[in-house]
């Protein structure tokens, strides 16, 4: 219980730290911890991250798509299993990931926001003007990829998480 409570501070500390620091929109790590902690930890630490995505929003503020973001968090940690056999799969699995929360949150702008007709013509404006933000969250998420992949490359850590399952 208490390796599960240091586990989860640290899944805190390491989302907070890249929303908090200044960032273009949508350049953080969560999309990458998103699918990684599942995919290494076990989906039992999906809770953690939702759970620390909402104290950070506390901080930052909260809006009406939070449960279409959080949702996109939960959709990406259950299917990050099925990615695990290699790097080039796992990668691919947190774009895919990218692509969801892009697919997910901004599903919930244009049916909650003002910002948008309720039609087709307003759904596909919406994806249309978010281009940028998934621009920044492809990025973000390959290099997040990458350093978590070179991370988890070295035998102690891997062996070390093998432990923590």
């Amino acid at each position: 219980m208490e390796r599960n409570i240091k586990i989860s501070i640290g899944i805190f500390f390491a989302l907070a730290l890249s929303r908090f620091i200044p960032h273009p929109p949508n350049f953080t790590s969560l999309i990458a911890l998103s699918f990684y902690i599942p995919a290494f930890l076990g989906r039992k630490y999906i809770l953690a991250l939702i759970f620390s995505f909402f104290i950070t929003d506390l901080v930052i503020g909260f809006h009406n798509t939070m449960l279409f973001t959080w949702g996109s968090v939960l959709i990406i940690g259950i299917f990050s299993n099925f990615f695990l056999k290699n790097i080039i799969l796992r990668i691919s699995g947190a774009l895919l990931g990218a692509t969801i929360f892009y697919v997910v949150t901004n599903f919930g702008v244009w049916l909650l926001s003002d910002m948008y007709n309720l039609s087709f013509d307003g759904l596909l404006s919406a994806y249309i003007l978010a281009l940028p933000f998934f621009g920044y969250s492809v990025i973000s998420t390959l290099l997040f990829s990458s350093l978590i992949e070179t991370i988890y490359s070295f035998k102690t850590v891997k062996k070390y998480i093998i432990l923590l399952k």
